[in-house]
């Protein structure tokens, strides 16, 4: 053969091989489990479903995937299921920045550094909610009964978020409250609603169902401006008429929580990017587009850098109000 034939073929070969996927690119060969670090029905277990709907509905693969709940020990129960499962890459786990909280403030069997990071999917929004026939009409109105008696705050997890941010109303209010945790956000939102709390500071979607049915309202968020308008809630009321908590007197200008992807540690390159890529497939569609609006999250994808960057900073805030607290593991 000549030389300009075998430049020919060569040439060919290449432009070929720039239209086939890598044969090196990892795919799942069996199924996939999900793993909710909280209890059912709360924003950890919702984000959860939320992908694997979309992933399903758009085969984005061929795989069946399940979701389990492992909320056990405020979410240290999935997180130390991810570190025995090293290596693993049909082990995912859904969780929020409890994932390098919990090892700061709790004697846990792992850290986040036993896992591999995939991404942060969104930032999810706190506000402050109270019953529907709560006397109170603005946060400030709590905050002037709340420093007169015990009120009960509760919250999902313990030394978790919800309570990193209660500690914070009590600072910045300069009121006692005294903190209940529970496996969820949903289930906080039923004892609130039986009348068993005086608050709480669920997410938007752990609550949504209840604000529709009458059972409790939110005082205001802890964002600097008001969310999003969307679609109404109630007849009357959507997310954009709540007031920020600041104008109501109560100085938290802002406090999110990231939805955050994990596989277990000791998992290739490949397989972590087929995650990476599958969850940037699954923002793409417009089923993600719409959670993120009834949910009145924000929507955003830290991954690689940028996330390790988002944990370390936090890290920092955390630290600060952890020791304030006496939390510290020594």
């Amino acid at each position: 053969m000549g030389g300009t034939s075998k430049l020919l073929l060569c040439a060919a070969a290449s432009v070929l091989a720039g239209t086939m996927p890598a044969l090196s690119a990892w795919q799942p060969q069996k199924p996939i489990e999900f793993i909710a670090t909280a209890g059912p029905g709360g924003g950890t277990d919702n984000i959860a479903r939320a992908v694997q709907n979309i992933i399903t509905k758009y085969k984005l693969t061929d795989q069946p995937i399940v979701v389990v709940n492992k909320g056990g020990g405020s979410g240290a129960e999935g997180y130390v299921y991810g570190k025995a499962s090293a290596g693993d890459p049909y082990k995912v786990i859904f969780g929020t920045s409890n994932a390098w909280q919990q090892p700061l403030v709790s004697k846990v069997a792992f850290n986040y550094t036993d896992l591999t990071p995939i991404a942060a999917m969104a930032q999810d929004e706190f506000l402050l909610w109270v019953k529907q026939d709560s006397p109170f009409k603005t946060a400030g109105d709590y905050l002037k009964a709340a420093a007169s008696g015990d009120f009960k705050m509760g919250g999902a997890q313990s030394k978790d978020t919800d309570e990193v941010l209660t500690r914070m109303i009590e600072k910045t209010g300069k009121v006692k409250l005294t903190y209940i945790p529970f496996k969820s956000g949903a289930e906080t939102a039923v004892q609130l609603a039986g009348g068993h709390l005086d608050s709480h500071v669920n997410n938007p979607s752990e609550s949504l169902g209840q604000w529709r049915g009458g059972t409790q309202r939110p005082l205001c968020v802890f964002s600097p401006k008001r969310l999003p308008q969307g679609a109404k809630v109630t007849a009357t009321e959507g997310w954009g008429d709540v007031p920020t908590c600041a104008e109501q007197g109560l100085d938290i200008k802002q406090y999110e929580q990231p939805r955050t992807v994990w596989l277990p540690g000791k998992v290739t390159p490949d397989q972590a990017a087929f995650y990476v890529d599958l969850m940037k497939k699954v923002q793409a569609t417009p089923e993600w587009k719409d959670y993120i609006e009834k949910t009145s999250q924000v929507d955003t994808f830290l991954t690689g850098a940028e996330f390790d960057k988002f944990i370390k900073e936090d890290l920092e805030h955390v630290k600060q109000v952890a020791g304030e607290q006496g939390w510290l593991v020594k």
